[in-house]
């Protein structure tokens, strides 16, 4: 295997295990396909071929049943994951497949897909009260769609080469969210993509007609070589409604196929993120949780770059409901900011899921960060 070819795999097994959702493949045996992982990448050195790969087996299949607990477990409930790090994974395998592999005489590299005990992790789960959702969603048609804008005007076309690719090479059958990667048809009008860009639903007569299904979101990604940057929108309908999703991606290198992997490994998360809060939702009756108008919560807003905090922010002071917004303190990787919001801070976690931010409880102030 090439230099290059190495640095990738390093990379996407590091997006993978940040993000936390992976590759495709089909499911292995009969049980629930969401307990499998797959085509997951690993890679390790060692003093000799055979030690690197059992090093590389055994740490990925720790790193994978990491993911399928994030997988699982709803985004409000993420901090309860940390008591499971010390569970031997090798206890709950149920299987390993080689997708591909390579070797030197110190260093092995493989794609592999990792099944686990379904019973097993449910009876885990359930005996650390670590809520759970495995019902996955009914399946949604996925577009992948270029971008460009010229004189003012910006036009949209179906992707092709690296865009589409990666998505079609994330897990489009174990995943909460199960995808069809469908191509730009036609009959979608340019102005059908513009309103679901915008969060308008009049999209939606033309584009569900159009792809005869109920669920179809747009994926539009929109390079500017000016600003080294990758914009991406996931816009449309999922089985938890409208979806108007944007995110930035820094090109590195000049390497915008790795800005746009990891852009879909973020997209697919959010979507999964969006059907756990659905079903969390529809387990309480549909209410959420309870609390009284205007409730004040305390915010420390993490953050990594000004950038960041900027998106923080502005999505903050986007969320429907919030009211009150005060920042108190900003620093360099933090701020503090309160709000009022009616279901008080268990209510703004569920909301705030939804777009792929994550809201924890740290004894009366709660943490906000990105979640993907």
């Amino acid at each position: 295997m090439g230099t290059r070819m190495k640095v990738t795999a390093r990379r996407r097994a590091s997006a993978i295990l940040a993000l936390l959702a992976l590759a495709p493949a089909a499911a292995l045996g009969a049980q629930s396909k969401v307990f499998t992982i797959a085509n997951y990448p690993v890679e390790a050195t060692a003093k000799d071929a055979v030690a690197a790969k059992e090093k590389a087996h055994a740490e990925g299949q720790q790193a994978a049943l990491g993911a399928l607990f994030k997988r699982l477990v709803p985004v409000t409930s993420y901090n309860r994951i940390d008591r499971l790090k010390s569970i031997r994974a090798a206890d709950l395998v149920d299987g390993v497949a080689i997708r591909s592999e390579s070797n030197s005489s110190t260093r092995y590299i493989a794609s592999l897909d990792f099944s686990f005990q379904a019973d097993a992790v449910r009876s885990l789960l359930s005996r650390e009260g670590v809520p759970f959702i495995e019902e996955q969603a009914p399946r949604m048609v996925l577009v992948p769609v270029m971008a460009e804008t010229k004189d003012g005007a910006t036009r949209y076309t179906a992707a092709s080469g690296d865009w589409a690719g990666v998505w079609k090479g994330l897990d489009l059958e174990n995943t909460l969210t199960p995808l069809k990667i469908a191509p730009l048809l036609p009959a979608v009008p340019q102005e059908a993509i513009a309103a679901a860009l915008d969060g308008d639903d009049r999209f939606e007569r033309a584009v569900t007609g159009a792809y005869a299904s109920d669920f179809v979101l747009f994926a539009v990604a929109d390079v500017d070589p000016a600003e080294k940057m990758l914009n991406v929108v996931l816009a449309g309908i999922d089985p938890a409604g409208l979806v108007s999703w944007r995110r930035g991606y820094r090109i590195g290198d000049g390497d915008i196929g790795y800005a746009m992997e990891l852009a879909a490994v973020v997209s697919q998360g959010v979507l999964e993120g969006r059907w756990k809060v659905a079903k969390s939702e529809d387990a309480m009756g549909g209410g959420g949780s309870p609390g009284a108008g205007g409730n004040e919560v305390h915010l420390a807003v993490e953050f990594v770059s000004p950038g960041e905090w900027d998106d923080l922010r502005g999505r903050i002071l986007d969320t429907p409901g919030i009211d009150d917004v005060r920042i108190e303190a900003v620093s360099a990787q933090s701020a503090n900011v309160s709000v009022r919001y009616p279901g008080g801070g268990l209510g703004l976690a569920t909301v705030l899921s939804r777009q792929g931010l994550v809201l924890t409880d740290a004894g009366g102030t709660w943490i906000l960060r990105s979640g993907y």
